[in-house]
């Protein structure tokens, strides 16, 4: 049976960069003023700046004509034509990775 070390490290990763000596220091200023480790620091970092990256893809603002026709289509009877239908798919194949 893995002891508690062993099953907490099969859940951390890596990631290794490299990144100009002044850019480490602000960073590391930055983590003191904060309070961090710097490993504390640029994770917390990294997260914030990943989540809004993905909200960002992830949110679409329509117009008023656009949401009208998109409303209009969820309150159709029609049948998703094969080119939506291929759409779906796509989706949720890209979804997947």
């Amino acid at each position: 049976m893995p002891t508690m070390q062993e099953h907490i490290s099969e859940n951390i990763a890596r990631l290794n960069f490299r990144l100009p000596n002044e850019v480490k220091e602000v960073i590391e200023r930055a983590a003191v003023v904060s309070g961090l480790t710097v490993t504390d620091f640029a994770i917390n970092a990294l997260v914030n700046s990943a989540n809004e990256v993905l909200e960002r893809h992830q949110t679409r603002t329509l117009s008023d004509r656009d949401r009208d026709v998109f409303l209009a289509l969820l309150d159709s009877d029609q049948e998703p034509n094969e080119a939506l239908k291929k759409a779906a798919k796509d989706y949720k194949r890209y979804m997947k990775r």
